[in-house]
Order: C-alpha cells, then structure tokens, then sequence
C-alpha cells in the first residue's frame, strides 16, 4: 500500500517560486495559456499496512508533525492499492 501526499502553500501565502516560474513560462512564449502557477511537493511513501483508514491517520500525524508546515501549507492524502 502506498501513500501519495501532495503538499502545497495555502491560498493568501505568497508563492515566489510560482511566481517566478510563471514568469519564466511567460517569456518562453506561453503567456496566453498560464493563468497562474503554484508550486508544491509530491511525497510518495510505502507502507506495511492493509487498512486503509489506520494508514490514512498515520500519514496524516506524519504530515502534522514533519512533511508539511500546516501554518502555512496545506496537504491532501491519496491511499492506493
């Protein structure tokens, strides 16, 4: 069973590194098509669980307490397989 953990800042938190891939994707000539960009990290882990919900609340305490800075980012949680 795997765990997929998106991370992101939350709306309002200033993203620089977006911002400046937005403009760097602006001046390759995408301009017209790029709204915004926002930058955020994809964690991938293994687990030895088989219950679903028990390795949904694990993977949360561990995203509370170190993948991601909950004052200012935000996560979601995917189980597969």
């Amino acid at each position: 069973m795997k765990a997929i953990v998106n991370v992101g800042l939350k709306q309002g938190v200033l993203d620089d590194q977006g911002k400046a891939t937005h403009h760097a994707l602006d001046t390759l000539g995408f301009k017209e098509i790029v709204k915004n960009v926002r930058i955020g990290k994809q964690i991938i882990i293994e687990l030895n669980s088989s219950n679903e919900e028990e390795a949904r609340s694990e993977v949360a305490k561990m995203c509370e307490k170190l993948l991601a800075n909950t004052v200012i980012e935000d996560y979601n949680i995917e189980i597969v397989g």
